[in-house]
């Protein structure tokens, strides 16, 4: 096959399989990760019909990569981070090591060297960012204090893993693996710690240029291109930049893309224009994480089930047994409650992304046996598919804990610190405008008025920055896109104003916000009576048509020229106004056109 046909190919397949098998997966309630896994497997040398060129898949997998990084470097939080770093930075380290030192015990017991098991046991440390948050989002955890700790000590571990990237490659030739310094262009001449050095230097030179220029530079072309009013200028700007970056961070000073992503996601983080960056960026970023797990799916041998069996119990035994005893010893050690202890064993009692890329870089060092991949593999897909029956029993445990007084007043720490005791003030009981035009601008002069608080969502550059200069709270970017609306607090909102005249925007907006915040009130505006019916089935509070209410002014106003007192006029309007809210939609008239143009024949003279 051509090569550029195989490069159609595994993109094409490797999609058409991946969203059959997510789509499976989430039928059997399993995140999609496993379907995509599974579809890796199916398009992979392991299993029969088409093999998908393995190296390709490997790169469009690199692609993937630095997306996902890029993706955390924006989402990392140095705020969600000091707010739990008394339990989150000790508790995060500590698992860690236990995680490690148990996979390196394994690993020396099989036969295995240090460089191997040590990757191994880094490799089944880190829980998987896309399952943690989906299951604390499923169980109306995300936003408590056992949510915070959890994301908390997820982001200390994503932080380490990043570490890791920098110095497994520097340490491969010490650990028994291949040198790294002809890929990074360090001639450390067998000399550990020059070769150390030289890569800490060259990452400390990298990430004080992305701290010092980045941060200003980043930000600042990112604005031009929102200042156009491109939508297309705007994601590619973003796109160029995470790609870019990463690209040159590897060329110019040796350290690897993901590092080179996650210092460019890290910089735009602090730019206001970081919420629209990531929705911008996320379908692009999902396509390619699609086609990262399928490309780590092609690689599994499932014969590995059936080889070592053994094997595979012992490393499933670190990821749910060994994991969750060690967080729950430590949450417990510094005084929270069972509750919150056995929450954070169970949303780490699972490995996936960053372990998939410790393994492919300890593959690449020589340091892992394939054997080792396919194990964590076979840990990642187990882990998570019955991290759901993991969260089921530890919530029964718990509660069979609690009905028991006696021993529930064991694990009962009286005066435990408080979680989130730095956490970042929330707006609460506000009111988010989406569209800050005329008639944006006219509800939000009403609010300001009478000093209530709101939020504007606005799409135009200029206008967020003049509404930031006045005062206004403002978040930029496309309300429909995902996490747009997080950042105006729409979870804790009182009110939704919809000012523009989208109905189909509308009802989506109106979707998102009662997803996060069932009991928000709404009004919208529109155009069409047809749209107006629609929305006031869905529930909406309040729906208005501009050319009605300009109808009921007009008409206030010529009832009161031609002699109706204000009160009298103004019973009428409102009475009519109520009236139309509950009167059927007008079917449209069926147009009439020009008449039939026929021969005209006069009547016969009548004889």
């Amino acid at each position: 096959m051509p090569h550029a046909s195989e490069l159609i190919a595994i993109i094409a397949l490797g999609l058409v399989f991946a969203f059959v098998g997510g789509m499976l997966a989430q039928r059997l309630k399993l995140p999609p990760l496993v379907g995509y896994l599974l579809a890796g497997l199916a398009v992979g040398p392991h299993t029969p019909g088409f093999v998908g060129n393995a190296e390709l898949a490997g790169q469009l997998a690199e692609i993937g990569v630095i997306l996902l990084m890029f993706g955390v470097g924006l989402h990392f939080s140095i705020g969600d981070l000091m707010a739990v770093r008394a339990i989150a930075l000790p508790g995060a380290v500590v698992q860690i090591a236990v995680a490690t030192l148990m996979g390196l015990a394994v690993s020396v017991a099989w036969g295995w060297g240090i460089g191997a098991g040590l990757v191994f046991g880094l490799a089944l440390s880190v829980a998987s960012t896309v399952v943690l948050l989906r299951a604390l989002e499923e169980r109306g955890l995300l936003d408590s204090d056992k949510g915070r700790i959890a994301v908390g000590w997820l982001i200390v571990e994503d932080l380490a893993m990043v570490l890791a990237l920098v110095l497994l490659p520097a340490l491969a030739g010490a650990l028994g693996g291949e040198s790294a310094g002809a890929a990074h262009g360090i001639a450390g001449d067998g000399n550990i710690w020059l070769t150390l050095g030289l890569t800490l230097a060259k990452v400390a030179a990298f990430a004080g240029l992305m701290l010092a220029g980045g941060r200003r530079v980043v930000p600042w072309l990112l604005d031009q291109a929102a200042r156009t009013g491109s939508r297309e200028l705007f994601t590619l700007a973003v796109l160029a930049l995470a790609l870019g970056i990463a690209y040159g961070s590897a060329e110019l000073f040796g350290v690897s893309f993901a590092l080179g992503a996650f210092f460019a996601g890290m910089v735009l983080a602090e730019s206001d224009l970081s919420h629209q960056a990531a929705a911008d960026s996320l379908p692009l970023q999902d396509a390619f994480a699609v086609l990262f797990f399928v490309s780590v799916g092609m690689l599994f041998d499932p014969t590995i089930l059936l080889r070592e069996p053994l094997a595979v119990l012992a490393t499933l035994a670190i990821i749910l047994v060994g994991k969750s005893l060690a967080a729950v010893a430590i949450v417990l050690a510094f005084r929270h409650s069972l509750s919150t202890a056995l929450t954070i064993a169970a949303s780490l009692a699972q490995i996936g992304e960053f372990s998939f890329i410790l393994a492919s870089l300890g593959i690449g060092l020589k340091l892992l046996p394939p054997e080792g991949r396919d194990l964590i593999l076979a840990g990642s897909l187990l882990s998570i598919t019955l991290n759901p029956l993991i969260f089921a029993a530890l919530g029964r445990l718990n509660r069979a804990v609690e009905a028991r007084p006696s021993l529930a007043a064991r694990f009962e720490h009286r005066g435990a610190a408080i979680a989130v005791s730095a956490h970042a003030k929330r707006r609460e009981g506000h009111a988010v405008v989406i569209g800050y035009g005329r008639v944006g601008g006219a509800i939000g002069k009403a609010l300001a008025a009478w000093e209530l608080p709101f939020v504007v969502v606005e799409r135009d550059r200029r206008r967020v920055e003049e509404l930031r200069a006045a005062g206004i709270p403002t978040v930029f970017g496309d309300a429909g896109a995902p996490g747009i609306l997080d950042a105006a607090d729409i979870g804790r909102a009182r009110l939704l104003v919809v000012a523009s005249p989208d109905a189909h925007q509308a009802r989506r907006l109106i979707g998102i916000a009662r997803e996060a915040n069932p009991g928000i009130d709404t009004v919208v505006r529109t155009h069409s009576d047809t749209e107006r019916r629609n929305l006031e089935e869905e529930k909406v509070g309040l729906v208005l048509m501009a050319e009605r209410e300009v109808g009921f002014g007009m008409a206030l106003y010529a009832l009161r020229s031609l002699g109706l007192s204000e009160g009298e006029a103004r019973l009428f309007i409102d009475t009519s106004r109520a009236e139309s809210r509950t009167e059927p939609v007008a079917e449209p008239e069926p147009e009439i056109g020009a008449p039939e143009l026929r021969p005209h024949r006069e009547a016969p003279a009548e004889s």
